[in-house]
């Protein structure tokens, strides 16, 4: 049963909701924070998780599509030892302070809060399919 669980995209669709649903937290936090003075928004890069990710699908592809789907550790992404995502943010934005020394951005925070929800969404709706078609084929009703 767990070589069914790891075929396919459903690996590569798990670590994606992972990652869109921590980075969705940690844009909620910066949002909370947009008046706080001092507070630096933090943010971690899509496109190096992307890369990322890109790169463990690659390499389970060169071993005939067996085993895990290992995340290599960047200087964003670490991973636990059960193979979730953990999150290591750094400041982001301009480097233009407002007076209160906040590196505020609203228009970006709320774009980049739409465009994750929408990443997060469509993994979650493509990953509910994929269990669909596998219910389906287990009660024979294919």
């Amino acid at each position: 049963m767990s070589e069914i669980g790891s075929a396919g995209a459903v690996p590569a669709l798990e670590k994606l909701m992972s990652f869109a649903g921590q980075r969705q937290r940690l844009i909620a936090h910066n949002i909370a924070n947009i008046s706080t003075p001092n507070f630096r928004q933090m943010d971690v890069s899509v496109s190096g998780f992307q890369q990322a990710l890109g790169q463990a699908i690659d390499r389970k592809r060169e071993r005939g599509g067996a085993g895990e789907l290992e995340i290599q550790e960047t200087s964003e992404l670490a991973v636990d030892a059960h193979g979730g995502l953990i999150l290591r943010p750094g400041t982001t934005g301009p480097g233009v302070l407002a007076h209160d020394r906040n590196n505020r951005d609203l228009e970006t925070l709320m774009k980049d809060l739409v465009e994750n929800a929408a990443t997060f969404r469509l993994a979650s709706d493509l990953l509910r399919s994929r269990f669909e078609i596998l219910r389906s084929a287990i009660a024979e009703r294919v």
